[in-house]
């Protein structure tokens, strides 16, 4: 008898996630295949990085036109696409100046490092003494730096010694967020929604405090928008929603079109000047394949189509998840085509309202005890999503039966 891909993960791959029993074999838009030929409607779109759905024909196109071209050359040479994308996408923020990483957590990683020789440079802050201000609940990723100002125990514990220079204050409180500047603060990082700790959404005017608090305060504003950026929200960019311009945005998960890794920083001259030849950098940063691939996913973002689908079927997606509230769900949150769902924890975990969706034929993610996280590609019809939601409403049925 064969060994499944499943089993075989489990006896020789790393035991850092916990992904639920399915091995997805095949994907075309919102749907995807099982080695067992079973269909599931994908709600979680790789946490956005599949914004575009599976197998995007413009951006599959996109990556075999390049991959019978010229797919590396690392950066001690000019390729032909690294000089049109970082064109492309500072058009598309409204920045001067890009520089392209490969994971989200390296394009913060980048943007902390620009923050502190900013910080020291051109703000006048004595060596070794720059802070940087971050949110409760963040997520930025994994890195030693990252999870040193983390709060979450699981990606932090034994991790030491950690990184200093982060001061954390409550997400949403405007008043914590200024008591905590002084002359050493260079930066605030701040994600526009708080996708991993389960979309948390920002108060009315709290990202325009944020802002009006760091121009007075002469630090930058750093937007991470990993996952809440490139249409997810309904906007291109999340902080377009509240009005808001940020000094540097990190984008990544669907730059990369759900085809390879690739992320970056945009920002204006007057602070991405200070990086230098060989003060930063990444052998497969700015590709030409993740170039190819990064320029036609600013083709789509530029014609606006999945903006327009996540704003059209934000209210509908609202309408239908909060007539759960008090019959299974105790909290709702939704902005664009992105919700976080708080599971009754009578009717059990996250985990196992995913499990139930899966039986069901939908694949979601749980994070932080009873919440879950629906994030459908940005491609998806009105029907697909109706099915998926009547399968959400039977399987919150399963656990209630189960719970009975």
């Amino acid at each position: 008898m064969s060994t499944t891909p499943v089993e075989l993960e489990a006896i020789h791959g790393a035991h850092n996630y916990h992904p639920l029993p399915v091995a997805v074999s095949h994907g075309e838009g919102s749907w995807v295949t099982d080695a067992e030929g079973n269909r599931y409607l994908d709600f979680l779109a790789a946490y956005s990085a599949l914004n575009f759905g599976h197998r995007h024909p413009e951006l599959v196109a996109a990556a075999h036109e390049q991959l019978d071209r010229l797919t590396l050359t690392s950066r001690a040479f000019h390729h032909d696409q690294l000089g049109p994308f970082c064109a492309e996408l500072a058009a598309l923020t409204g920045k001067q100046n890009v520089l392209p990483m490969n994971s989200g957590a390296e394009g913060v990683e980048t943007a902390l490092k620009i923050a502190r020789r900013w910080g020291y440079e051109i703000k006048g802050v004595p060596e070794g003494q720059a802070r940087i201000i971050v949110m409760n609940d963040n997520f930025h990723g994994r890195t030693i730096s990252i999870v040193s100002f983390s709060g979450d125990h699981v990606a932090r514990a034994h991790y030491g010694p950690y990184t200093p220079g982060f001061t954390s204050v409550p997400y949403g409180d405007t008043a914590a967020l200024e008591a905590a500047f002084d002359e050493t603060v260079v930066a605030v990082l701040v994600e526009p929604v708080q996708g991993e700790a389960g979309v948390i959404l920002p108060p009315e005017g709290y990202l325009a405090d944020v802002r009006r608090l760091c121009h007075e305060h002469r630090a930058l504003m750093i937007a991470d928008e990993v996952q809440a950026g490139l249409g997810r929200t309904g906007f291109t960019l999340a902080c377009e929603r509240d009005e808001v311009v940020p000094d540097m945005y990190v984008l990544g998960k669907a730059l990369g079109g759900g085809i390879l890794p690739l992320s970056a920083v945009a920002a204006d001259r007057d602070v991405m000047g200070v990086l230098t030849p060989g003060s930063h950098g990444s052998t497969f940063g700015g590709n030409p394949l993740a170039c190819a691939v990064g320029r036609a996913v600013v083709r789509l973002l530029d014609q606006g189509d999945a903006q327009a689908n996540a704003r059209a079927l934000e209210d509908h997606l609202r309408t239908r998840l909060e007539k759960h509230l008090g019959a299974g769900l105790v909290g709702v949150r939704v902005r664009g085509l992105w919700a976080g769902v708080d599971l009754d924890p009578a009717l059990g975990s996250g985990r196992d309202l995913c499990e139930a969706l899966l039986a069901r034929g939908v694949l979601a993610k749980d994070t932080h005890g009873s919440t879950i996280r629906i994030s459908p590609p940005l491609t998806i019809s009105r029907e697909d999503l109706d099915d998926g939601l009547d399968r959400f409403a039977a399987a919150l049925g399963d656990l209630g039966a189960g719970a009975a």
